[in-house]
């Protein structure tokens, strides 16, 4: 299926100019902000959050105010008709009607594909479940791209919930397109990188290993990319405190990185980076929040600026297969086709990149 608009769902959605294009823009942004302040006057900017958000949601709030346009939306659906048991579609033609760019973050993989389907104006995804959040993707090359200089040859550690952390899964997604990159995932064997993950590093040529242990991966690192153990991917209470704690990066682990390593999250942080660590000129987590106001305004004039259309399923509908992951949109929405890609015994979900192994 094609649409008519521009989406930004999964970065792979674009090819990696795009993504470059969009940075530079970005930059030329955050030299002279001035320039673009009335860039989306009379523009109107749709927010529909499903879930708890500060810098993502404000970013993007922020963005839109400082281009001219103005915002529309809600941050707890609750207070929308959504409690009364409005449908994902319904909700998304309603608000895209009134909207020239939506903007849509959902606790349930493959939702922001989903709303494109019958959006009547682009689509963002903010953040779909443990899935997909390509905006902080592109905060993250942002940040990248002005601190180190380069997002070639870098030597990349991810550290925490390796296995939910949608941040990480964008990240190396996005990282593995760029040449001679290499990751080091640093996590419990309960949380650890997807496999599927793993096979996107390996098909794009660049390499990975595994451990355990923060202490021997930072010295080996370019970058280190924290993530908090996430409360709200786990099944139990119990399940989530067996973890919580595993990693947490201080001042004395500070003292093994290079000098020139950085440190970066998505925030928010709980107890996985010391604040004393906030004082070490590595850390950049505060600033990469800065960088993602200037990258979504990038990314919101171009997605007002573009004729491009997005193809948004490429598979085949498949109605009487099920995913088998139970978060996946499709069995929340009952009314999406059921489309997979692949073919023979090997299907892939298309809403959140489940894999289906088929018997003969």
């Amino acid at each position: 299926m094609i649409s008519e608009f521009p989406h930004l769902i999964d970065l792979d959605d674009h090819p990696v100019s795009w993504w470059n294009g969009l940075l530079r823009q970005a930059q030329d942004i955050l030299r002279d902000p001035a320039l673009y302040a009335n860039s989306c006057r009379g523009k109107i900017m749709g927010t529909l959050f499903y879930e708890p958000s500060t810098r993502t949601q404000m970013s993007f709030q922020t963005a839109m105010l400082r281009l001219g346009g103005t915002i529309i939306g809600f941050d707890n659906p609750q207070t929308s008709s959504v409690a009364k048991g409005e449908n994902l579609k319904d909700t998304t033609k309603i608000v895209s009607g009134y909207s020239d760019v939506l903007v849509i973050r959902h606790p349930v993989p493959g939702a922001a594909k989903a709303a494109a389907l019958t959006a009547d104006c682009p689509v963002i995804n903010a953040g779909d479940g443990g899935h997909l959040h390509p905006t902080q993707t592109l905060t993250d090359l942002l940040t990248l791209k002005c601190e180190k200089g380069t997002l070639s040859g870098l030597t990349i550690g991810l550290c925490g919930d390796l296995l939910n952390g949608r941040t990480v899964h964008s990240l190396c997604k996005a990282m593995s397109k760029y040449p001679d990159n290499r990751f080091i995932f640093i996590s419990t064997r309960e949380l650890a990188m997807p496999s599927y993950i793993k096979d996107v590093v390996r098909a794009h040529g660049c390499t990975f290993e595994e451990t355990e242990s923060l202490e021997d991966a930072l010295p080996k690192l370019d970058m280190l990319y924290m993530t908090r153990i996430q409360r709200e991917r786990f099944p139990s209470e119990e399940a989530y405190l067996a973890q919580k704690d595993t990693y947490i990066l201080t001042t004395k682990k500070m003292k093994l990185a290079r000098p020139d390593m950085i440190v970066m999250h998505p925030l928010p942080r709980v107890d996985e980076i010391e604040v004393a660590v906030d004082d070490d000129p590595r850390a950049m987590y505060f600033k990469q929040a800065r960088y993602g106001m200037y990258v979504r305004m990038s990314l919101i004039l171009t997605m007002l600026q573009s004729t491009a259309k997005t193809e948004l399923l490429r598979g085949h509908v498949h109605s009487g297969i099920v995913c088998r992951d139970p978060r996946c949109i499709t069995h929340k929405e009952t009314y999406l086709p059921r489309s997979f890609t692949g073919t023979g015994t090997t299907l892939t979900c298309e809403y959140c990149d489940e894999r289906l192994l088929l018997e003969h």
